[in-house]
């Protein structure tokens, strides 16, 4: 068991008061240069923020852990939190914190009354694990940096009537952006994208050809992710861009090719095939085949005959 120390930040204002940063100028976002940010107290801590962090990292000598994986920011990346993540920090105190870049923390309280306070939640980067940050290119970092330094600028000035209509309008360009620089990232990194889908379908005809499928049923999303070590929402969403379909969409058309089998070349019952398929009611079956299909299995076991 870890002896890090758990660290909850309810305010922008604590996360600030503990930093050893000064007073935000306004309480419900705030953009922060990590140059200023003091050197950690503990070597290892963990936090728990009650809002979200939009973090550019550069040089960030500090080893994170997101659940099991660990991440080195050893050149200019993008993490996001949403409210309630649990974020670990490790960091070796014999190191000089080398650290650059911006850090955008955002309260749910000002996305109130807002279209974006549903909209947000729609951006699922805000799920993935440290290990599937997005790179960014020195062109992609500049865009963000001065969109961040734009909503600094817009809560530096009087407060009007006007603020915080601009502030949210920069806070979702800045949402959009990072959105169309993960769709890069998908396309950018194809080889080791490729090879996650090589893995994918080896661990779905592992399970397929197993005693799994009969005793569990069929794999779920969150299982496929846990095998390859990433999130669901990551693996969905790459999968999505590469191959057009989600990791249910994967494993319903091996299902679907797994029962094509068996309909073709034995002389099992529709409901025996479904039971084997790890189907407790052969009627959910017969509906997704059909769906899948067009036929209904018995149609479509006729066809051979």
């Amino acid at each position: 068991m870890s002896n890090a120390q758990l660290r909850r930040f309810k305010t922008i204002s604590e996360f600030h008061k503990f930093r050893g940063l000064p007073k935000p100028e306004h309480p419900l976002i705030s953009v922060i240069n990590l140059e200023t940010i003091d050197h950690l107290s503990a070597n290892e801590w963990s936090l728990v923020n009650d809002f979200y962090s939009i973090s550019l990292k550069r040089n960030f000598n500090v080893k994170i852990k997101y659940g099991q994986q660990e991440f080195d920011f050893d050149e200019g990346v993008m993490f996001f939190m949403a409210p309630g993540q649990i974020l670990r920090l490790e960091v070796d105190r014999d190191m000089q914190l080398e650290q650059s870049g911006w850090m955008l923390l955002v309260h749910p309280d000002l996305l109130w009354n807002t279209h974006l306070a549903t909209t947000i939640k729609q951006y699922e980067y805000f799920d993935y694990s440290v290990h599937e940050a997005l790179f960014l290119s020195d062109k992609e970092e500049a865009i963000i940096s001065g969109i961040m330094q734009g909503i600094q600028q817009e809560y530096h000035a009087n407060i009007d009537k006007f603020s915080q209509d601009l502030i949210i309008a920069q806070l979702e360009v800045l949402l959009k952006y990072s959105e169309r620089f993960y769709q890069r990232q998908f396309i950018t990194r194809k080889i080791s994208n490729h090879k996650i889908v090589e893995r994918l379908e080896r661990i779905i005809n592992d399970y397929f050809n197993s005693s799994d499928l009969t005793q569990k049923g069929l794999p779920t999303v969150h299982y496929i992710a846990e095998m390859l070590n990433i999130s669901p929402n990551y693996l969905s969403n790459m999968l999505r861009l590469l191959t057009g379909q989600t990791t249910q969409q994967h494993i319903h058309d091996k299902l679907i090719e797994k029962a094509k089998e068996k309909l073709s070349v034995t002389d099992l019952s529709v409901s025996e095939i479904a039971y084997e398929l790890g189907f407790e009611h052969p009627q959910s079956f017969s509906k997704l085949f059909k769906t899948k299909t067009n036929f209904s299995p018995l149609e479509f076991r006729q066809s051979f005959n």
